[in-house]
């Protein structure tokens, strides 16, 4: 293996630095502070971006009217690009190092990673008061979603996931016609991707790579189990993997059910239940469907003239990937395709069918009927990564929150998180249940146990095949699923404290 290049600081000291900086005095971008040769909150933030090779590099796109003072990535090749398109911005593999020497001079900070560091990064930059742009999905698991929640409500800063269709009109219209009774009572919505399009339930590689030149694999592997380099996970690869990505349910959910979260006004799950194609340890089902169960509820807000601000009914919410799709219900129109951008959602309601597609493109009625609700929703002019902007340059206590603003992202994450923790448990064959402000599973026992296939050992030999699989051995099924709602992270990795 190549010999990784190591930072020159353990890091060990980073936490405890900020911890005291924090002490000390009240962090203040420094956008707001006159006399310091900044320019004024109407013109320009200090952006630094970590992850920039892929999403992040479209996410800078939009923000080239600001000022790009630094980029991190972990693998400079990959991030070459990037690099050379902004080449006044100063460089770093480890976000730590940079948030340690460039925190007074960064305002908010860009984050488009592998899901698994998405909680980590952004969580410390929260804490130095730093306004956050986070890809999604927002975390890899419930409890950092919580976090990220309950850190921003703390901090007061501007946050937004990188769900861009939050910012569109499609996600606008669903949520004002539901909100308006256009289709009645919605009991059922079916939800699907036609996602992976990277390779998934693929058998975990049995030796290693030569780590490439320019790549930092132990940086990339930050508090995940160490596993040696394999091209498979990286670049781009790795959302198929357990350890680093959340697979089709967690890349797509966070677009196409965003639209079903708001419009029907959810929170957290009751019951979860999901299946699959073969489930391997390390990698995600090539296939999966999943079903969440949420409760009764009145919405939190009421709008003058809506019809629907009375209680709304249980509802369940399905998922299908891997090519997997819902039937077409009764009066379809034939030959039309419900895969729009990338998936779709179909709300079955009393009185007629709503459908639309991913970031709640482009939705109309089965009836054939134009809605006409009224339109209580804020229209965004700019980007998704413009109005974050904005809600940086507005004082905490006139802030316009974002259309995708940790408040309203993090619960939503938690249910993205919760299919794919439902499919994770499956071989338990039971519905699970759900307590989400204490996020446990109430409905596990002490003798339950899990395991699950590592290879599958399928083979031809001489004309007859084999069906042999190699299982992990059984484990607790709490002790699991404890595992996967909050992981334990490798040293010397950590999270700040949830707050109180």
């Amino acid at each position: 293996m190549k010999k990784k290049d190591k930072s020159t600081m353990s890091r060990r000291s980073f936490i405890g630095n900020v911890t005291t900086a924090a002490a000390g005095f009240t962090i203040v971008p420094s956008y707001v502070v006159s006399g310091l040769g900044h320019v004024p909150p109407s013109d320009k933030l200090n952006i630094a971006a970590i992850g920039v090779g892929g999403m992040g590099h479209s996410n800078l796109n939009q923000l080239k009217s600001q000022n790009i003072v630094a980029l991190c990535d972990v693998d400079w090749n990959y991030a070459a690009g990037t690099f050379k398109e902004y080449n006044n911005a100063k460089k770093y593999k480890d976000w730590r190092k940079m948030y340690d020497e460039m925190g007074k001079d960064i305002d908010a900070v860009v984050i488009a990673t592998a899901d698994h560091t998405h909680a980590i990064i952004a969580s410390h930059a929260i804490t130095m008061g730093k306004h956050v742009y986070l890809q999604k999905p927002l975390t890899h698991s419930v409890y950092e979603s919580r976090l990220l929640t309950k850190l921003t409500e703390k901090h007061k800063v501007a946050t937004s996931m990188g769900n861009q269709g939050a910012s569109g009109e499609g996600v606008n219209l669903v949520t004002e016609w539901l909100r308006n009774g256009e289709i009645g009572e919605v009991t059922k919505v079916e939800s699907f991707t036609d996602r992976p399009i990277w390779p998934q339930g693929l058998n975990t590689p049995e030796r290693g790579d030569w780590v490439p030149e320019g790549l930092d694999w132990d940086l990339f592997t930050g508090p995940a189990k160490m596993r040696p380099f394999n091209h498979i996970y990286h670049p781009w690869n790795w959302r198929g993997w357990w350890d680093y990505g959340t697979g089709a349910l967690g890349d797509m959910a966070c677009h196409i059910l965003h639209p079903v979260f708001v419009g029907l006004d959810l929170k957290y799950p009751t019951h979860a239940q999901a299946s699959s194609s073969l489930l391997l340890q390390d990698c995600a089902p090539v296939s999966e469907s999943a079903k969440l169960t949420f409760p009764s509820r009145t919405p939190k807000k009421q709008w003058k003239g809506m019809k629907r601000n009375e209680k709304l009914p249980e509802v369940d919410v399905y998922w299908y990937d891997g090519g997997i799709k819902p039937m077409l219900p009764k009066g379809w129109p034939d030959g039309k395709n419900p895969n729009n951008s990338g998936g779709g959602a179909i709300f079955h309601g009393t009185k007629d069918t709503l459908i639309c597609g991913t970031y709640g493109k482009e939705p109309w009625l089965l009836s054939g009927k134009t809605p006409k609700a009224p339109k209580f929703r804020r229209r965004i002019e700019t980007s998704h990564e413009m109005d974050w902007v904005r809600a940086c340059k507005e004082s905490p206590e006139n802030r316009v929150p974002t259309s995708s603003d940790f408040s309203e992202a993090g619960p939503f994450n938690e249910m993205v998180v919760m299919g794919v923790l439902a499919v994770r448990l499956q071989s338990l064959n039971k519905e699970l249940d759900w307590d989400g402000e204490n996020m446990q599973i109430t409905n596990l026992t002490d003798n339950e146990t899990i395991k699950t296939v590592i290879k599958d050992g399928f083979k031809i030999h001489n004309g007859h095949p084999t069906f042999k699989k190699d299982w992990t051995d059984p484990v607790s099924a709490k002790e699991f699923a404890a595992e996967l709602i909050k992981h334990k992270y490798r040293e010397p990795w950590s999270l700040p404290d949830m707050p109180k």
